[in-house]
């Protein structure tokens, strides 16, 4: 019976440092990953890829801005929905290719996927994810006065627009992820986190926030009970002391020792942290195995020489 691994791409596989994220660029970088997770359903994985989105929604929100006096402007969680779509049929494309090099015959299907979270998260109170391009002061208190945005200085580099990352709930396309995943088609799904949305009344409402990907990830990874959750990222596996004479790196950790080494405050929130803690997550859950590694060690990282492998 086929195994199943829930892969979460970083947003680092589609636009890589210095490039402008061209679509050509993106589909170069999209290829890449593909050929790499290919090879993995060559030998016999059934895969569901996840995604971030960061710099594609934010010029999606940056595009909505400038043409506000022409057309209509997207909210944030529009703008996840049609970035899942713009970056599922980049996947697609280079999946279809790389899985013909291999002489293998698999469907490929993007998946829109909302993501539940809840109005009274404590998040929306303290917005803090920062998002869209950077503005001067004087523009930043515009926005503040006259669309009501929670502005912070970032980085010394200006000021930007923050938005609340609340705690995902619930995937609502599971039960039609499941069906299509037992169908063996490779499926792109939960791009972006997944489309924020507050489930009310018997409604549907889009809420302006981010959720986590690597958190999202996680959830859906155990709500399907896969066999593995993978991490790509830019990093071949996680380091303790990074970038220090000591700096190690770890190749086997229970969720127990990465728990105890986040509390010492090994994983930074702005970079490994998520990822630290939605692996924990997923195998306090259930989950029976998590690797992080880059897509480049991915191969290696299955047959146990790369990457850092997690279990209970």
């Amino acid at each position: 019976m086929s195994k199943t691994a829930l892969i979460a791409v970083g947003g680092n596989s589609l636009i890589r440092a210095g490039e402008r994220g061209t679509i050509d660029e993106q589909l170069a970088n999209a290829h890449a990953t593909s050929k790499a997770i290919a090879k993995m359903i060559e030998q016999g994985w059934n895969v569901v890829i996840t995604h971030g989105n960061g710099p594609q929604a934010g010029a999606a929100l940056l595009r909505s801005e400038r043409a506000a006096n022409e057309v209509y402007t997207h909210t944030l969680d529009v703008c996840v929905a049609t970035t899942q779509s713009e970056i599922g049929y980049l996947l697609q494309r280079a999946m279809y290719y790389e899985l013909n090099q291999l002489g293998l015959k698999r469907e490929v299907l993007t998946l829109p996927t909302m993501v539940e979270v809840h109005e009274d998260d404590p998040a929306f109170k303290k917005p803090a994810k920062p998002i869209g391009p950077f503005y001067s002061k004087e523009v930043a208190e515009a926005k503040k006065r006259e669309l009501g945005w929670n502005i912070i200085e970032d980085s010394s580099r200006g000021y930007r627009r923050v938005v609340a990352s609340p705690t995902p709930v619930r995937v609502l396309e599971l039960d039609i992820l499941k069906k299509i995943i037992s169908l063996g088609i490779v499926t792109v799904a939960l791009g972006g986190g997944g489309i924020p949305v507050i489930c009310k009344d018997g409604k549907i409402y889009g809420s302006e926030a981010v959720i986590d990907k690597d958190r999202s990830s996680a959830l859906l990874a155990a709500s399907l009970d896969v066999d593995l959750f993978l991490i790509s990222t830019d990093a071949d596996q996680v380091y303790i002391n990074y970038k220090k004479p000591n700096e190690q790196g770890l190749r086997n950790a229970t969720a127990d020792e990465l728990q105890k080494l986040a509390e010492e405050g090994q994983f930074p929130a702005g970079s490994m942290g998520p990822k630290i803690e939605s692996c924990i997550k997923f195998i306090r859950n259930g989950g029976k195995k998590a690797i992080i590694t880059s897509y480049e060690h991915l191969m290696d990282a299955l047959d146990g020489k790369a990457g850092t492998h997690i279990t209970a």
